[in-house]
C-alpha cells in the first residue's frame, strides 16, 4: 500500500508533538495537511515540518485535501463533531481523549464507526502503548499476580501548567475527563470489568480559580467495579517535582508497580544535598515512546486492514465514568452508573 496521507487538526502543546511524530517517525505515514485557527501554529507546521497544505478551517481541510486519514488533537469539545465529519467522508480517524464530552456524542461515534466498518478508528489512550504498562498487562494475562482486585493510579501535572489549565478546563471537561480519563481506562483494562460506582472528593487547595469553575486542582476517587474489584484514582495539577504518573495493581498472588518514581533516567545524584534523581517534566516526556508506538499502530492498522485493540466502546466507558466522577465531586455523593 502507498503511504497513508494524513491531515492533523490541532497544533497546541500535544498536537505539535503528534505532528512531529507523523512527519518524521512513523513509517508509511505522510503528513500532507495541518489545520489550526491560529496562524502561527500553521506557519510552524509549514516551516518546521514542511507540511504542504495548511488550513484555518477543519471543514476546508476535509473538502480540499486528498486525505486517507485525520488525526484529531484539537480541544476536547470539538473531538466528536470532527471525528463524525471525517468518518462520514470515508476517512480513517485517530481522536485524542476524551472521545466525546457527553454520552450522546459518544453514542453517535459508536454508531458511525459501526456504519463505516471498513475504516480504522482509534482513541488516544496512549498509556496502553507504553512498554511498561503493556508489560504489566501481559503479566496479568499470564496470571503472574493472580486475580487483580485493586488498582491505584494517579496523574499529576506540574504546578507551572496550572494557569494554562484554568483556561483549558472551560472546554476540556474538567479534571476527571481531562486527566483521570487515562487512569479510568487503565483500571478497566487491568481489572477486566466495568466501574459501577464512584465517590469523588477534592478541592482547589493551591489555585482557587478552579473552584470558581466548578473544578479542582487535586482530587481522589474511590471506584467499585461490577465484579467487586476496587480502584483509587487521583489527579493533581500541583506537582512541584515533575509529571508524576504511576499505577499499582494488586492481585491475589502479587503486586505490580509502574513508574512509582517519575525518573528522567537511571542517573542518581549524590552530593551535599543528599541523594536524588531528576524527574520527567511533562506527560509527553514520560510517554514519548508510547506516543510514537500509538501513531505507528494507527498507520499499521490502516495499511494492514486490521482493527485496533482499543474500541470506541472504551472511549464511551471512560467518558461515562469521568462524568460520574465529576457529578460525585460536585454533589458530594456516591454515584451509581448505568452499565
Amino acid at each position: 500500500m502507498n503511504k497513508v496521507k494524513i491531515g492533523i487538526v490541532g497544533l497546541g502543546r500535544l498536537g505539535k508533538r503528534h505532528a512531529y511524530n507523523l512527519a518524521n517517525l512513523v513509517p508509511g505515514a505522510e503528513l500532507i495537511a495541518a489545520c489550526s485557527p491560529i496562524r502561527a501554529e500553521c506557519e510552524w507546521a509549514g516551516t518546521e515540518l514542511g507540511v504542504p497544505e495548511l488550513y484555518a478551517s477543519f471543514d476546508e481541510m476535509l473538502e480540499q485535501a486528498s486525505l486517507d486519514a485525520v488525526w484529531i488533537a484539537s480541544s476536547s469539545t470539538y473531538h466528536a463533531q470532527q471525528a463524525l465529519a471525517a468518518l462520514e467522508r470515508g476517512l480513517h480517524v485517530f481522536v485524542e481523549k476524551p472521545m466525546g464530552v457527553t454520552l450522546e456524542e459518544c453514542a453517535e461515534i459508536e454508531r458511525a464507526v459501526q456504519a463505516h466498518s471498513n475504516q480504522v478508528f482509534l482513541v488516544g489512550f496512549v498509556r496502553r502503548f507504553d512498554p511498561s504498562y503493556r508489560y504489566a498487562k501481559d503479566l496479568i494475562e499470564a496470571g503472574k499476580i493472580g486475580t487483580p482486585f485493586l488498582v491505584r493510579s494517579q496523574t499529576c501535572d506540574l504546578d507551572e501548567y496550572a494557569e494554562f489549565q484554568l483556561e483549558f478546563v472551560k472546554t476540556g471537561g474538567g479534571i476527571f475527563l481531562d486527566m483521570n480519563v487515562h487512569d479510568i481506562d487503565l483500571a478497566r483494562w487491568f481489572i477486566g470489568s466495568e466501574i459501577a460506582e464512584v465517590h469523588s472528593v477534592g478541592g482547589s487547595f493551591v489555585h482557587q480559580g478552579f473552584a470558581t469553575l466548578g473544578d479542582a486542582d487535586n482530587t481522589v476517587c474511590l471506584a467499585t467495579f461490577k465484579n467487586g474489584a476496587i480502584a483509587v484514582l487521583s489527579a493533581s495539577r500541583t506537582a512541584f517535582h515533575g509529571h508524576d504518573t504511576h499505577t499499582e495493581i494488586v492481585g491475589t498472588k502479587g503486586i505490580l508497580k509502574i513508574g512509582t518514581t517519575p525518573r528522567k533516567n537511571r542517573v542518581e545524584i549524590f552530593d551535599s544535598a543528599g541523594a536524588r534523581t531528576d524527574c520527567v517534566r511533562d506527560f509527553y516526556e514520560r510517554f514519548e515512546e508510547g506516543f510514537i508506538t500509538e501513531a505507528r499502530e494507527f498507520v499499521a492498522c490502516i495499511r494492514e486492514g486490521r482493527k485496533p485493540e482499543i474500541r470506541p466502546q472504551d472511549g464511551t466507558a471512560a467518558t461515562r465514568v469521568g462524568m460520574a466522577m465529576t457529578e460525585s465531586f460536585r454533589k458530594g455523593t456516591v454515584v451509581k452508573l448505568q452499565i
